[in-house]
């Protein structure tokens, strides 16, 4: 037994232990997409690989850690698990990612006693996949580098130097990778000896009932919220812009969301089958981005254990977008980046007033590589961009911020892309009119523009191009992600996801979409309007087109008489 007082000690105890792994790991990885990024997922699990406490980085990762340390665990066997055991997971069916996205995790033990697991998740740079940096048109599992199915990188603390060297003799960028995954292990090891801490403080079996009161007070909390939700039955969907592979096809998201008093059902049954490239989702990654959007809407000031999501329930059709198996590829994860804001575009539907609209919807990630002319050696670095935020009934979307599947995540600053790399940041900042029009404006997205200094490959990540972050209720739509090879130029391509072959001097600017209105645009205030020109997210020419607001451009006050006429005045046909 653990009274509520020794309960939360131990709660807070394993955060701090979650957070000090995360430390561990940002000080000893090599890759900046972990230490500045902070694309990792970190948590402490309970015996039966439940989430405990997490550190956030990737909101995604840490559910799927779940689900990949059942499926090792169900491999191997609990009787294979050994105190100073550490695994690795990439196989995607079970691991919830991709190839490049492998988790590694511990088992803790106390006095014999397997009491839970440490997990770390991260991006990795090469592991053999087909190409160089990222895989965007694999149509083959085999084509998207090694597997492995639960395998040991230690035992019993000892370094297994056979998997070690198969990394080795496989990687592109062996010194970085190997140096990334036993930063993973520096951050498990610390996990697992503060929670072995914990259990020798206050006993295996206090801390057990504490693990088990922390998800039962999780579920209530997450009931208590789901009590106070409207129930019905909503439909959404929405598209990818392709599978890169059969580029003129748009795939298709189907979500139906049902609340009763009981549960929440997320629905993926209509969604698109035989997709023939890399954007098919592993169902552990499904479980996770439909559980990032329940706790937003029932917990989001609480941390995340899984206990919160026991009524949340999701069902997918095996062979589907939303539900890969052997050998669908799924290097390109991107679908389980955008279906998130399908789910709240369903929702949207039976409650306006407690979701935004869509944000600029993409991660809108830029990585570039080849071998830097300063010191001769590989080279990749990538940033994911800011988005705009939907508007929402309570206010204006943010602007310019990290997408909802990465709220614990950064971008990479202009310092370190410039100073690891031959690419050189022309401009950086907000575009203006970006944001749908509404009585709430949503958010501004950003632009970005490279310079290639030298010979390389840039990869744009980004797939939702082709359809507009959508409103609510009489808002307009935002403007949508875009990216602009060598503009204003006779070789100028506007694109989306693509792998570019550049030479130096080739110029590659990285546009990111902004967040859908809120209600119609006329019912803004035009001091607000007027202030937002100030600002620089909307220019003298939106206000007047978008808002019915007419603003000097020098003092930028209101004209109230030619803002009545102008507001008065029919709408175009």
């Amino acid at each position: 037994m653990s009274d509520s007082i020794t309960t939360e000690i131990i709660r807070h105890g394993l955060l701090a232990a979650a957070e000090e792994m995360a430390r561990n790991l940002c000080r000893t990885a090599y890759n900046t997409v972990v230490y500045e990024i902070h694309d990792y997922g970190i948590g402490i699990h309970d015996a039966s690989g439940d989430v405990v406490a997490d550190a956030p980085g990737i909101a995604v990762f840490t559910r799927g850690n779940d689900h990949g340390i059942k499926k090792a665990v169900e491999f191997l066997g609990a009787d294979a698990l050994e105190p100073g055991d550490v695994i690795i997971l990439n196989y995607p069916y079970w691991s919830s990612a991709h190839t490049l996205d492998p988790l590694v995790f511990a088992p803790i033990h106390h006095d014999g006693r397997l009491i839970g697991f440490a997990s770390c998740r991260i991006h990795v740079l090469d592991l053999k996949q087909k190409d160089p940096g990222y895989v965007l048109d694999s149509t083959d599992m085999s084509q998207e580098g090694l597997f492995f199915p639960a395998t040991k990188l230690y035992r019993a603390g000892v370094q297994n130097d056979d998997v070690f060297n198969i990394i080795r003799f496989n990687s592109r960028m062996p010194e970085r990778t190997i140096g990334d995954i036993q930063a993973q292990v520096s951050a498990c090891v610390t996990g697992v000896r503060r929670t072995q801490e914990i259990a020798a403080k206050y006993g295996a079996g206090t801390l057990l009932a504490a693990m088990d009161a922390i998800n039962d007070h999780g579920e209530k909390l997450a009931r208590l919220a789901l009590a106070k939700l409207p129930k019905g039955t909503w439909s959404a969907y929405d598209f990818v812009d392709s599978d890169g592979v059969d580029l003129d096809r748009m795939i298709r998201m189907q979500v139906t969301v049902t609340i009763t008093d009981d549960e929440m059902v997320i629905d993926w049954t209509g969604s698109d089958r035989d997709v023939r490239g890399p954007i098919n989702l592993p169902v552990g990654q499904t479980e996770a981005f439909c559980s990032l959007i329940f706790k937003a809407l029932t917990t989001p000031d609480t941390s995340v254990v899984a206990g919160n999501f026991r009524p949340m329930r999701v069902i997918t059709e095996p062979g589907s977008v939303m539900h890969a198996v052997p050998p669908m590829p799924t290097f390109t994860l991107w679908t389980g980046l955008i279906g998130g804001e399908v789910v709240l575009k369903a929702l949207a539907q039976g409650m306006p007033d407690r979701v935004p609209a869509c944000s600029g919807g993409d991660v809108c990630s830029m990585m570039g590589l080849g071998v830097n002319p300063r010191n001769g050696e590989p080279w990749l670095e990538a940033t994911n961009e800011a988005v705009g935020f939907g508007a929402h009934a309570r206010g204006d979307g943010e602007d310019g911020i990290m997408h909802i599947s990465e709220p614990g995540c950064r971008n990479n600053p202009v310092e370190i892309l410039e100073t690891k790399s031959p690419m050189f940041i022309e401009s950086y900042g907000y575009r203006p009119d970006t944001g749908g029009a509404g009585r709430h404006r949503g958010g501004v997205g950003v632009g970005r523009t490279y310079r290639f200094t030298a010979p390389s490959t840039g990869i744009c990540l980004v797939y939702k191009t082709k359809t507009q972050p959508w409103p609510i209720g009489e808002g307009r739509p935002g403007d949508n992600n875009h990216v602009v090879l060598n503009p204003g130029t006779d070789r100028e391509v506007v694109q989306g996801g693509s792998y570019n072959l550049l030479q130096a001097g080739d110029v590659l600017v990285n546009n990111t979409g902004g967040g859908g209105g809120y209600g119609h645009p006329f019912e803004r205030e035009p001091e607000r309007v007027a202030r937002d020109v100030r600002n620089g997210f909307v220019t003298v020419a939106g206000a007047a087109r978008d808002y019915g607001v007419v603003v000097d451009p020098d003092t930028f006050e209101v004209d109230a008489e030619a803002t009545a006429a102008l507001r008065a005045a029919p709408a175009p046909a």
